[in-house]
Order: structure tokens, then sequence, then C-alpha cells
């Protein structure tokens, strides 16, 4: 900032504070004159952001304003797609998550919820490891050929 307030006769102050203004309109002004790769998650996303609805000319264009390649584009696309595919927990989920962590907070409960959290991870741990289809463990509450039993019960 330094150096382009001494070329452009501009005090940093207002650099900075031009800065502040594009960057909360969702332009891309990286913080620092890092490489693109260098540049924070954010600043990625705005890119991401920006360029999705763009055909590959228009991206080549704007890659060009930008110092990008569009190869770096769809690293960045696909690096936020691979962090949304784990889903999130639901509001529920959280609740609950949160009841726990109180009850193991609690000498009275600690046992108890350290045991429901065990009992949800094997139950978790069933459901991942059960194929579409598969009537087994983590059916769809069929009979499993236990004794007319449901094989959850056994657990």
């Amino acid at each position: 900032m330094a150096r382009i307030s001494e070329e452009l006769g501009i005090h940093v102050i207002t650099l900075y504070k031009w800065r502040k203004t594009w960057r909360l309109q969702g332009e891309v002004v990286p913080a620092s004159e890092k490489e693109p790769e260098g540049w924070s998650a954010a600043d990625k996303f705005t890119v991401v952001l920006e360029t999705a609805g763009l055909n590959a000319t228009e991206l080549s264009a704007y890659c060009r304003e930008r110092g990008l390649f569009p190869e770096q584009v769809s690293r960045w696309r696909q690096a936020a797609t691979d962090a949304n595919a784990k889903p999130v927990l639901t509001m529920a989920e959280q609740k609950e998550l949160e009841k726990l962590r109180a009850l193991a907070e609690d000498p009275r409960y600690a046992q108890r919820a350290w045991e429901l959290q065990q009992a949800r991870a094997r139950e978790d741990a069933v459901a991942s490891t059960t194929l579409p289809g598969d009537r087994g463990l983590a059916g769809s509450g069929g009979v499993s050929g236990f004794g007319g039993r449901d094989a959850r019960q056994d657990q």
C-alpha cells in the first residue's frame, strides 16, 4: 500500500478505505500482494461466485484482468464443492450434541452421555458401511433372517 500510495500520490489511509469498500461490495481485492494461490479462502470463494455464470470466453477475460488462470478458478470451485460434500448438522442434531456436551460435564450424567455418544457412533458406522439396497444391519427395518427380529436389536 505504501508503494502504491507513493506512486499515485494518494494517502495510504484512503487506499485502505477504498480496498475495504470494494471488499464489502464483493470485489476481489486481496489483502496482500500474494500470488492468487496465497489469497484467503474468502477471496477465492468470491472469485468462484463471480465466475459461476460465465462461459469460457468470459472466464478467460475475467482471469486475464485479475492475473488468474481458468485452471485455478476450476480448482477453487472444486475445493468449495468438496468442502460442502459432508452434510452439516441439522438444528435438531446440533441441539442434541449440545445437550450431550452439557451432560458430559455433569459427573452424574457423564457415563450415560458417553454411552449415548458411543451408540450413535456405532449406528453411524454401520449406516455408512451398508450398501444401497442392502437390508442388512442398517436396512429399512425389514426382517433380516435372524428369527424374525431386526438385527439391530441384537447389538
